[in-house]
Parts: C-alpha cells; sequence; structure tokens
C-alpha cells in the first residue's frame, strides 16, 4: 500500500497522464486513476498495483455535465480522501471554427474548462481544510497565443493558466500548491486524436517524448511551482509572445498549425 497520500489523476489511460501515474507510483501514492475508457484504466491498473500501491479507477467521460460531481461522490462514498488534484484531462480539434461540429466545440469547453474548474472546486476545500494539498492543471503552451485552426482549444488553455495562477495566489500561505504545467507537442494520442498530427509542429519542429515531460510536470507539483513550461525550446517560445506584434504571433501560430507543403 502506498503511503504518501491519495493522488486523482484525469486522462490517466496513456500520455502524459499514465506517466504521471508511473511516476506518482514509484513514490508510493496510492492512485486514482480517471479516463473514459475501463479496459485501458485496468491495465494501467494492474501495472500501478504491481508496484506496491492501492489504484482506484474509474471510467468516465469529464465531458458530460456533472460529471465531475459523479465522481468526487463515488470517492466520499468509498472514503477516499484526495491529497492532490492531477488535471490533465483535455482535448483539442483541429479546423476552422466555422465548419467544427457543436459538439466538438462545446466538448472540449465541457472537458478542458467545465471539468477541470469544478473537481478544483470540490477538493479544494478539503485540502485547505486539512492546510495539506496540492493541485496540477494541465494546460499547454498553447495557452500563450491565440491558435487559428485550433482557436477554442488553445483558448481554453489560455483559460488554464490565468484560472490556475489566480489561485495559486489566492492559496498563498495556506500548506496548499496550485501548480500550472504548460507541455508543448508532446508524442502521444492526443494530436491524432485532435487531427493536428501532420501539422509542420508535429512534422518539422519536434514533439518532447510524453515520458520526459511528465518528469517535468511532477517535479513542478512538487516543489509547488505556480508556472512551469516543459523543455526549453517551448518556454522561449512562450515568452517570445510577450514581445511581439500580436498579429505576427497569430500568424506564426497558424503557420505552424498548417500541414508543410510538398
Amino acid at each position: 500500500m502506498g503511503t504518501s497520500g491519495t493522488v486523482l489523476i484525469t486522462g490517466a489511460s496513456g500520455g502524459i497522464g499514465y506517466e504521471l501515474a508511473k511516476l506518482f507510483a514509484r513514490d508510493h501514492h496510492d492512485l486514482v486513476l480517471v479516463a473514459r475508457s475501463a479496459d485501458k484504466l485496468a491495465q494501467v491498473a494492474a501495472e500501478m498495483q504491481d508496484r506496491g500501491v492501492h489504484v482506484k479507477t474509474i471510467a468516465l467521460d469529464l465531458g458530460q455535465p456533472q460529471a465531475a460531481k459523479f465522481l468526487v461522490d463515488q470517492l466520499q462514498i468509498a472514503g477516499v480522501t484526495v491529497e492532490m488534484l492531477v488535471n490533465n484531462a483535455g482535448y483539442g480539434a483541429y479546423g476552422e471554427f466555422a465548419q467544427m461540429a457543436e459538439a466538438d466545440i462545446l466538448g472540449q469547453i465541457h472537458l478542458n474548462i467545465t471539468a477541470l474548474t469544478h473537481l478544483t472546486r470540490l477538493l479544494l476545500p478539503g485540502m485547505l481544510a486539512r492546510r495539506s494539498g496540492r493541485v496540477m492543471n494541465v494546460a499547454s503552451t498553447a495557452g500563450f497565443q491565440p491558435g487559428p485552426l485550433m482557436a477554442v482549444y488553445y483558448a481554453t488553455k489560455a483559460y488554464v493558466i490565468s484560472f490556475s495562477e489566480a489561485l495559486a495566489n489566492e492559496v498563498r500561505n495556506t500548506g496548499v500548491t496550485v501548480t500550472c504545467f504548460c507541455p508543448g507537442a508532446t508524442h502521444t494520442g492526443f494530436a491524432a486524436r485532435a487531427g493536428n498530427d501532420k501539422t509542420r509542429i508535429f512534422k518539422q519542429l519536434g514533439a518532447m517524448a510524453a515520458n520526459n515531460v511528465a518528469l517535468d510536470g511532477y517535479r513542478a507539483m512538487m516543489e509547488g511551482k505556480t508556472l512551469a513550461i516543459s523543455g526549453v525550446h517551448n518556454w522561449l517560445t512562450a515568452q517570445s509572445t510577450r514581445f511581439a506584434p500580436r498579429k505576427l504571433v497569430t500568424a506564426i501560430s497558424r503557420w505552424v498549425s498548417e500541414p508543410p507543403g510538398p
């Protein structure tokens, strides 16, 4: 059994969430793993239990209304106290906004913004009462600039950055920390699902390995950093958007989001 406190990780069946689960298990944290696929969760849970920690899985689409409340209710019924929350679940959809399916537009907002905010609201008061806890919201370097062809996704990640930095300030000196973690392009199933895996950012500019990205996030969370960007090149890119003219930033953002020419 783990002895270092229970961690709830959303989007835990693959990619960065899965790699984070391995890191927490390594350091003897019990796990609550949430994702849509019960089969994938079962495989991950078996692997983590072999590392000597207790694992609870909940197959749930957090993009559905009231899913966050359902999740927390299930944990209360099971007597599980969440000491650390990793809001990692999220998705993007590629294409021009006017042609995008409404389900994809609203789905991104529900999962990337609403579920993240609701879960944080439900679990943060308990952490504050115990004067101990950590929250990590996984945003993206996409949140530092507008994103033509992924307009909604980029905007949702800008929300996550702003929300997390404000919360970190509100909870300072309480024993609770809030970390906003911003990966750049990462080799996971995310890009294929989003439909942007053929773009310049993946084909020409290069993506990071999920295990390296997760380690950056894990360290930042455990150190209580407010904002962390994975990868030096991603940090430099995020910084450059602060000084360049906005139209130029948006034009470059579109360029990297387009497929390379023949």
